[in-house]
């Protein structure tokens, strides 16, 4: 497995930090874990397409996460350029049905793909969801931000990564996160500026150190974490490596 960093950053506009979204390369198959405003001109400078894109995990609904849906959406009814043939699996928690009428209602049939080419898969938000997605499987459980929020497991090989989205401290992502290579964890805001929602350095720890990953990866930062330390917070409960995401950063597991 490959992650790729397309945005660490958050809602707020900025140059240093895009819009959340990642790449994760598994065997042949190109996953994107978000996809913020932004991330479609990321994917293009890495030198990817956005038909070689195989899958997208959608972590809520909020714009920060997921804007570039609708251009990605939008891309796929041109005849001229856009050369897909494969579908592409889209995954949500509940509620993703009616989010999608109302990009629908608002864009008409420029954000419907040709019959056939999108598989939804909408998962439930009240319990843990798992599935095989062929090289891959995947463990989803939701998590503590909004109702739609979800948190997904990936494992290939005897590898795992787990990816947060926007959560606060909660058991279902200590539990989802056991014994991972890797835990990408929204860390929002430094210490002593905890807002409900989301997580600070220390809880990131915590919840690290509980789940005993072996590579944290703090993520989803907002500008005051660019000016503080976020690291020794976590490593009062966690002692393994942590890292502090960059935009463009690749990592393989």
């Amino acid at each position: 497995m490959k992650l790729t960093i397309l945005g660490s950053g958050t809602g707020w506009p900025r140059l240093e930090r895009g819009a959340p979204a990642y790449l994760l390369e598994i065997a042949s198959e190109k996953i994107l874990l978000d996809i913020g405003p932004g991330t479609i001109p990321r994917l293009l400078k890495l030198g990817f397409l956005i038909e070689d894109i195989d899958a997208i995990f959608l972590s809520h609904f909020h714009p920060d996460h997921v804007t570039d849906l609708i251009p990605f959406l939008f891309a796929t009814r041109y005849s001229l350029g856009y050369f897909r043939q494969k579908p592409f699996r889209l995954v949500a928690g509940e509620g993703f049905s009616v989010f999608y009428q109302g990009l629908k209602s608002a864009f008409g049939h420029w954000v419907e793909p040709k019959e056939g080419l999108m598989l939804l898969e909408e998962l439930s938000t009240s319990c843990e969801s798992a599935f095989l997605s062929p090289p891959y499987t995947v463990r989803a459980m939701p998590v503590a931000h909004k109702p739609e929020s979800l948190a997904y497991r990936f494992e290939h090989e005897g590898k795992s990564l787990v990816y947060s989205g926007d959560t606060d401290f909660c058991e279902n992502i200590i539990e989802l996160a056991k014994e991972a290579e890797v835990l990408i964890l929204e860390c929002s805001f430094p210490e002593g500026m905890k807002v409900k929602g989301h997580l600070i350095p220390s809880l990131c720890g915590q919840i690290a150190g509980s789940a005993r990953v072996k590579k944290l990866i703090l993520s989803h930062l907002y500008p005051p974490c660019d000016e503080a330390d976020i690291v020794t917070p976590c490593q009062k409960y966690f002692s393994g490596e942590i890292v502090v995401a960059k935009d463009f950063l690749s990592l393989e597991i």
